[in-house]
């Protein structure tokens, strides 16, 4: 099956493809994310990239883990947010899940993971908005959720010219709901209310961002990022205004635009 979109369009500056299906979709935006960080790594001999953790991302990390040209001893790996209060061993982290489904098999040169266990959350943040600063993110591979969010910046939250680079949120019950659809959670009294996350800025000072956002359940959202008003009540409508940004859909999520 080809791994070209079935369709293609840009809104104002997002390019967006849809794709046959979301393995498909993954392995596409595997291969624009392998292309954009080996132009950093020629150019700089290193490259920086900024990953999440979250359902709608299986394909693409599966993809991206098991392409054979890149050379993970050159790239930094950050991560978009986590839990607060949630352990690395715990079933439900962002980063343990991270690590084990995709950073294990790969061995980058660096990795940062936000620790959402730390003594003192504010120091934490702040160290990793200098390493954020010191490494600017050539690639960052994000997903929209189903409230339209941005790593964990929901709506109510969710803030276009944030100060921070890195925050602590509250989540918001859509939000909260989300992670036990996708089965993190078994009931939303055990997902925690806040958690460490990389701001709509941080996000979007990245040189390029891939946004991987399948399954029918995101219809709502992606309709609304890409042709409702640009602004925080669907945090993701910024991405029309990056420079350099792909939104790969399957027809699912492409099925109310």
């Amino acid at each position: 099956m080809s791994m070209e979109p079935f369709k293609s369009f840009q809104v104002e500056k997002l390019e967006v493809e849809i794709y046959q299906n979301k393995t498909l979709g993954g392995k596409a935006a595997a291969e624009w994310v392998t292309a954009q960080l080996q132009e950093a790594i020629d150019t700089r001999n290193e490259a920086n990239l900024i990953l999440s953790m979250g359902a709608s991302q299986f394909e693409f990390l599966d993809a991206l883990a098991n392409h054979d040209n890149l050379e993970w001893s050159k790239i930094r790996v950050f991560h978009l947010d986590e839990y607060k209060g949630i352990s690395i061993d715990h079933p439900a982290s962002l980063a343990k899940n991270l690590k084990e489904r995709m950073l294990d098999k790969v061995h980058p040169k660096q990795i940062w993971f936000l620790n959402g266990q730390a003594q003192n959350l504010e120091k934490e943040m702040n160290e990793y908005a200098e390493k954020l600063t010191q490494y600017p993110a050539d690639v960052a591979c994000i997903g929209i959720g189903e409230n339209g969010h941005l790593a964990f910046n929901d709506p109510p939250v969710a803030d276009f010219v944030d100060p921070e680079l890195v925050k602590l949120v509250e989540l918001d019950k859509t939000c909260r709901m989300q992670q036990v659809g996708e089965g993190w959670f078994e009931s939303l009294n055990e997902v925690p209310t806040l958690a460490l996350s990389l701001t709509i800025p941080a996000i979007m000072r990245s040189e390029n961002l891939s946004c991987v956002v399948p399954d029918k359940r995101k219809a709502n959202a992606v309709a609304a990022a890409l042709y409702g008003p640009i602004t925080t009540d669907c945090p993701a409508s910024i991405l029309r205004t990056h420079d350099h940004a792909i939104l790969f859909l399957d027809p699912g999520s492409a099925g109310k635009i």
